[in-house]
């Protein structure tokens, strides 16, 4: 006596294979909407890491620039020596702040956005 054969499997598939999925109604924007706790958790988090880049640059800022009072008085050869006919601490402090404190904010902007994007991102998976 033979055993019967078991029926072959069929794989079903839509034809709509574009069509939009349906999500579960819960995402990360809507917490943030309607103020839940989750939707503080992930706004406190974006909030921290505004606030430790923010940090991190004005840190590194004021280091740099902080630092040529230090450079002045530990080596005092740069108290006198001249660029230009120009004191050296004159085109330092006058001159030379400018491009550090324009490169400090460029790099404050690009992490910023980035971290906005990676946010939304993020939350919009949710």
């Amino acid at each position: 006596m033979s055993t019967p054969e078991s029926p072959r499997r069929v794989r079903v598939t839509s034809p709509r294979t574009s069509a939009a999925r349906r999500t579960s109604g819960h995402t990360g924007t809507r917490e943030i909407d309607e103020q839940t706790r989750v939707g503080e958790v992930y706004m406190n988090s974006l909030i921290q890491s505004q606030l430790r880049l923010a940090l991190v640059v004005i840190g590194a800022t004021a280091v740099i620039l902080g630092s040529l009072p230090l450079l002045f008085w530990l080596v005092p050869a740069t108290r006198t020596l001249g660029v230009f006919g120009i004191p050296l601490p004159w085109v330092l402090l006058g001159i030379v702040v400018y491009p550090v404190v324009y490169v400090a904010a460029r790099i404050y902007v690009r992490n910023a956005e980035r971290i906005e994007a990676e946010f939304t991102e993020f939350v919009g998976r949710q």
